[in-house]
């Protein structure tokens, strides 16, 4: 007789190890079960429960009636020239998001979202054109990363991940650390924290949150312009935090952890590429642990913003260097699929019919 689920089939993904083994004990089930199931999702990249060959057949039903392993599915895949791969995935509910995988010589770096679109309002970025619709659960987040693991060939495995995809992970903080947690465990995909950067505009409150978690993630805040006169132009939350609140989170967020600071600073034509940027940026970062990482502009359709020319980025580079900043300028990846975050999800803006995954 085929067993009956205790309610509607939840994402197994959005289960703690120690959720499940405890869903197992209250099943007659023993508490091994649980790591064996991990090893097939995180690790053996299984895509269904009956391919868990080493559980019992009545085990693989249970599961199956209980839970669901995917909740999304693939609306489109895009390939770069340079390695470079882009997922758009319907959620169940019928929005959608991105997700990236970077190929840098043995790097397999990710980038994932945390939100449907973003409250943010960076005026040079796709994902927040038309808002926030919602947080993505932990099991969502996850699901990305497994996504993406599945694009490598059994021999590679994923080393990076940048929580920088669509929406502020700062305003989404315990599902995004759940799932990060997860990430990291050797259980689970075994990425260290070193090499596991979250993203945020800034939001002193949640970065204080995030420097008393246990577990010392990467902080990369994206500062991109040096002052509040032009922030709040380009970042409007910024009219309510302020530069000065930012970085003195993010000193605390240092003394806390220990992990040196990356500031992201993308490059628009014009605006914020001028050498009075550059030094003000001098100002700024001087003397503190610190990376500044510069991202030439990777331009949307229908907004008016460009890439600078080579000179320019070069005079810009310069200047930080002469002021005894460490920086790096981000090769850009991904041209031609839309590799900035939101373009795919914007252009491909259309009725949504929604299916079983």
């Amino acid at each position: 007789m085929k067993s009956m689920p205790d309610e509607t089939p939840r994402h197994l993904l959005d289960l703690t190890l120690q959720d499940l083994v405890q869903w197992l004990a209250d099943k007659g089930q023993p508490a091994f079960r649980a790591k064996q199931i991990w090893n097939w999702v995180y690790q053996r990249r299984v895509r269904d429960f009956q391919e868990m060959s080493d559980l019992s057949k009545p085990l693989r039903e249970l599961l199956a009636t209980n839970f669901k392993l995917w909740t999304c599915s693939l609306f489109e895949h895009q390939k770069s020239v340079d390695g470079t791969e882009k997922l758009l995935i319907d959620l169940k509910d019928g929005g959608r998001v991105e997700c990236v995988l970077l190929r840098d010589g043995p790097r397999r770096s990710i980038c994932v979202s945390s939100q449907v679109g973003c409250a943010m309002g960076c005026v040079f970025c796709a994902s927040g054109l038309d808002g926030v619709d919602r947080n993505l659960t932990q099991g969502e987040i996850l699901e990305q990363m497994l996504q993406l693991q599945h694009l490598l060939p059994e021999n590679e495995r994923l080393s990076h991940i940048v929580m920088m995809g669509m929406g502020e992970p700062l305003a989404n903080l315990d599902r995004v650390v759940g799932a990060l947690e997860i990430a990291r465990s050797p259980l689970g995909l075994g990425i260290s924290p070193r090499r596991i950067t979250i993203s945020t505009v800034g939001l002193p409150p949640a970065i204080d949150r995030l420097a008393k978690h246990e577990t010392p993630f990467q902080l990369a805040i994206s500062l991109h312009a040096p002052n509040d006169e032009l922030r709040n132009r380009l970042v409007p939350t910024n009219a309510k935090t302020g530069i000065e609140s930012i970085m003195a989170a993010a000193e605390r967020y240092f003394r806390s952890t220990g992990r040196r600071l990356t500031f992201e600073y993308v490059l628009l034509a014009g605006i914020n590429d001028t050498i009075d940027c550059a030094r003000e940026l001098v100002q700024l970062l001087r003397g503190k642990t610190s990376m500044l990482n510069v991202i030439p502009y990777n331009s949307v359709v229908g907004l008016p913003y460009e890439t600078p020319s080579a000179t320019i980025i070069h005079a810009f580079r310069k200047t930080l260097v002469d002021g005894g900043i460490n920086v790096m300028f981000r090769q850009r990846k991904g041209d031609g699929i839309e590799a900035a975050c939101g373009q795919l999800r914007r252009k491909r803006q259309t009725p949504i019919q929604t299916s079983e995954p």
